[in-house]
């Protein structure tokens, strides 16, 4: 089974591992101003180990295909997002341990913003693979369809959206290439200065967006700061609204992610996440925390309140599926979902051993 524990030094295996002597492999995952796996390969046996150390930044080790570098592979193991504060220089880091079953070649990559498409891959006995692996992750760049249109205008009942790519640059000056349906009856483009939206995320007892509901120009900026508890600003879909936009999307779109924002009840300061909004589609955020999103922990920007796909419409679908739909959600939390129950089964029927060892990080529910 799959599990996350917020003790420090706790592990716990997906899998029982047979009792064998064997070679332990160390990578270390991101750093200061660096998206890679040091080193990106390995060549390692049965009952190996690797450990990944995570370090500065917010990094996934996620497992994908030689087919698909930058997409999570049906059933794949997650570490889910690990953050690390930029002034933790000495440690100790958070790990997560894989446990290699056989020979046969495992795929890695990085799940944050477009971390994959800049080269941010891993393989274990990839054999002379990858370097073509590694390119055609860099060459999902622009990994999206100009026939393909979003899962929001699913059930639609207004004129067709132009389908358009937009380039949302979020925190530390990441920028996201995505694509998204702009729809009749949205906000204009403006020249006007920019706009800063502050939006609170949490507080005491509240589980919450607020505001939930706004209108921003494009150029304009949104803000999430994160208050009490532990909670994410992380990109939807109005089809899908408690799954995250990368795990659902059938065309490659990258949705963004804040990341596990935990802050205590006494914190003097709040953590924030901003995007830049490049176009005047709607977009969809929810809470991947537990159960969050299907209590209505939703926000949108540019929802088109004269159609079908408003703001109540898609707070009304996230409550209605109950947050049941976020199996491709990893939460930190030590309260285990539906979805980790499904995720560790796959992980079961895979042989894959996977373990997080995390520091004391006090993850709040």
């Amino acid at each position: 089974m799959f599990f996350k524990s917020v003790a420090a030094l706790a592990t716990l295996s997906l899998a029982a591992v047979p009792v064998v002597r064997a070679a332990q492999h160390a990578v270390t995952v991101g750093g200061p101003g660096i998206l890679k796996f040091d080193p990106e390969t390995l060549t390692a046996d049965p009952g190996d180990t690797i450990i990944f150390t995570f370090k500065q930044k917010n990094h996934t080790v996620s497992q994908s295909t030689f087919a698909n570098p930058c997409q999570l592979m049906d059933g794949g193991f997650d570490s889910g997002f690990v953050p690390v504060a930029d002034n933790n220089t000495n440690g100790p880091f958070p790990t997560a341990q894989f446990t290699v079953q056989d020979t046969n070649p495992v795929w890695v990559y990085c799940r944050q913003a477009n971390h994959c498409q800049q080269g941010m891959v891993f393989a274990v006995n990839p054999g002379d693979k990858f370097p073509a692996f590694q390119a055609a992750a860099t060459g999902n760049t622009t990994s999206t369809n100009s026939t393909s249109t979003t899962n929001s205008t699913s059930t639609a009942t207004t004129a067709s959206v132009v389908t358009v790519t937009a380039t949302v640059t979020v925190g530390g000056g990441q920028a996201v290439t995505t694509t998204y349906g702009s729809y009749p009856g949205s906000s204009a483009p403006t020249s006007a200065a920019s706009t800063d939206h502050k939006v609170v995320v949490g507080g005491p007892n509240q589980l919450t967006f607020s505001p939930a509901n706004i209108s921003a120009q494009v150029g304009d900026t949104i803000t999430f700061e994160f208050h009490e508890k532990n909670h994410t600003a992380t990109q939807s879909s109005f089809a899908n609204p408690c799954r995250s936009l990368t795990d659902t999307s059938t065309s490659g779109q990258v949705g963004f992610d804040s990341g596990f924002m935990p802050v205590s009840s006494d914190a003097p300061t709040f953590p924030t996440y901003t995007i830049k909004v490049n176009d005047t589609a709607p977009l969809w955020v929810y809470c991947r925390q537990a159960n969050h999103c299907g209590q209505g922990m939703v926000f949108a920007a540019n929802a088109v309140e004269s159609g079908a796909n408003n703001f109540a419409a898609f707070q009304a679908k996230a409550k209605q599926l109950n947050g049941t739909s976020t199996s491709s959600s990893s939460t930190p939390s030590a309260t285990k979902s539906s979805a980790g129950d499904r995720r560790s089964n796959v992980h079961r029927d895979a042989g894959v051993a996977m373990a997080v060892i995390a520091a004391a990080v006090g993850m709040l529910l």
